[in-house]
């Protein structure tokens, strides 16, 4: 049986995006040559078109349901380190126009650029461009939600509040350069979140969980996922129900693999963003060469991981993806780049220009950012220590970038005694600097972990989704907030 012909995305991008709009190579041509009557080292359009579809459900009834398509064009000139840059939420010829005229406000006059011939550029492919949401009716998706409720429930009669929600999109998106790249990608996108709350003699607990990433909501239900999730939110809850006050102190302690990555990618990956290093704002500014973890340490920016919520088979530039070693063994290899930055900083875009919309600046931003396997396992490390916590799952956290001080919630805590783990606690605060905080990994385990597919990052009032993900490790004298 012969495998199904895939669309090639920048030809889905022309029928979706330019066809229904009356443009073609010739007009978008003439728009690059509003921009280009003026100096500038580079411009480009940024057509979106995202279909967005979502449903809630509270306590067993469907809470919220809705639907919605989002669409338009950014323009973008760049003049050393000006930027110009104009939306439209209207793809046609004349609003295009004039934001091409808005965007090159920050150039001066001078003598005119013409774009070269068009030519593709390609990227990867990472997932298939499907509609993630199309494969599955709408009953289907509701019954989802309901199944999820009730197999809460049955699980433990202490369950009392149950809520489930998810979510399917859709992003399709072009980018035309006036260096006469074009370059689509279309982006799948799905998410399936389980919150409950239990409760006994009065006192509340709650558990979240979540599953997603780039591929068909048909996907994500198979093997009965969201059943899983259920379970998995549950026991969360109910072990938060049973823990003890946390001890507070500067003590060692290990990290969970998976998720606890988001303390990496905080506390050390923005202060890796390049545009914070060309400023000097961060704490690594000026550092490649220089020795700043332990040697156990390599950790990657990975956007080529296929079906993964964080990659992408181009950037929002039209740079393909690429594994970028940040730091190894130890030493600070490289920062995450956009085009502007590396420009300006003297080096090659890394392909993390990311935006979270046609209305939003690029920026660069992380994908997938991890810490690679090390030689111990989890239980050698675990036995190693006399005393400490056990962090395996964390809720809130707060960064300064340039400091690099941050602060997390552990919402999954253990007490290590002896080498063993113990009791579950409740109000275990981190408190460090991060890159003071890789020097103190004493461990790396061999169990390297990523995330569920949930991550969402926040940087200038944007959000992007993410990955995250390490090993087990070992931190010794990090300083834990607790309540006992």
């Amino acid at each position: 049986m012969s495998a199904p012909v895939v669309a090639d995305p920048l030809d889905l991008a022309r029928d979706l995006i330019l066809r229904p709009s009356g443009l073609d190579d010739r007009r978008l041509d003439g728009v690059f040559g509003e921009v280009l009557k003026h100096s500038v080292d580079f411009a480009d359009l940024y057509f979106q078109l995202a279909h967005q579809e979502s449903w809630s459900l509270e306590d067993g009834m469907v809470k919220e349901g809705s639907a919605s398509i989002e669409q338009g064009v950014g323009v973008r000139a760049l003049a050393g380190e000006k930027t110009g840059f104009a939306y439209s939420d209207e793809i046609v010829l004349p609003a295009l126009t004039e934001a091409s005229r808005a965007a090159r406000a920050i150039a001066v006059q001078g003598g005119a650029r013409r774009v070269s011939a068009w030519h593709s550029r390609s990227g990867h492919r990472l997932y298939l461009p499907v509609d993630p949401g199309a494969d599955l009716a709408t009953a289907d998706k509701v019954s989802w939600l309901e199944r999820v409720d009730r197999e809460a429930r049955r699980i433990d009669p202490r369950v009392v509040h149950v809520t489930a929600s998810l979510v399917a999109v859709q992003e399709v998106v072009l980018i035309a350069t006036s260096e006469g790249e074009l370059a689509a990608d279309v982006r799948p996108l799905v998410r399936f979140n389980v919150s409950v709350l239990v409760e006994q003699n009065g006192r509340r607990e709650q558990g979240y969980v979540g599953s997603g990433g780039r591929f068909s909501l048909a996907e994500l239900i198979a093997g009965d996922r969201p059943l899983a999730l259920a379970h998995e939110a549950v026991r969360q809850a109910l072990v938060n129900l049973e823990a003890q006050p946390a001890p507070a102190g500067s003590m060692t302690v290990v990290l969970g693999p998976g998720w606890p990555g988001i303390l990496l990618h905080e506390a050390i990956g923005h202060g890796l963003e390049g545009d914070f290093n060309r400023k000097g704002t961060s704490a690594f500014a000026n550092r490649i060469g220089e020795r700043v973890a332990a040697a156990e340490c390599t950790v990657v920016d990975d956007g080529t991981l296929a079906r993964r919520r964080g990659s992408l088979n181009i950037d929002d530039e039209g740079t393909p993806t690429q594994c970028t070693t940040l730091i190894e063994n130890g030493v600070l290899r490289g920062y995450l780049q956009d085009r502007l930055n590396a420009r300006l900083m003297g080096m090659q875009p890394t392909g993390n220009g990311r935006r979270e919309s046609f209305a939003h600046m690029t920026l660069p931003r992380m994908t997938n950012t991890y810490m690679r396997a090390g030689p111990h396992a989890p239980e050698e490390i675990i036995r190693s220590v006399e005393r400490g916590i056990y962090a395996v799952n964390f809720g809130g956290g707060q960064v300064d970038i340039t400091s690099g001080k941050f602060v997390f919630s552990a919402s999954e805590a253990y007490a290590i005694e002896h080498g063993r783990i113990g009791a579950p606690l409740k109000g275990a605060t981190l408190i460090g600097n991060g890159p003071d905080v890789l020097t103190r990994v004493a461990m790396v385990g061999n169990d390297l972990k990523l995330d569920d597919g949930v991550g969402t990052c926040g940087k200038d009032g944007q959000s992007v989704p993410v990955g995250v993900g390490q090993p087990t490790l070992r931190i010794d004298g990090l300083t834990v907030g607790g309540t006992a």
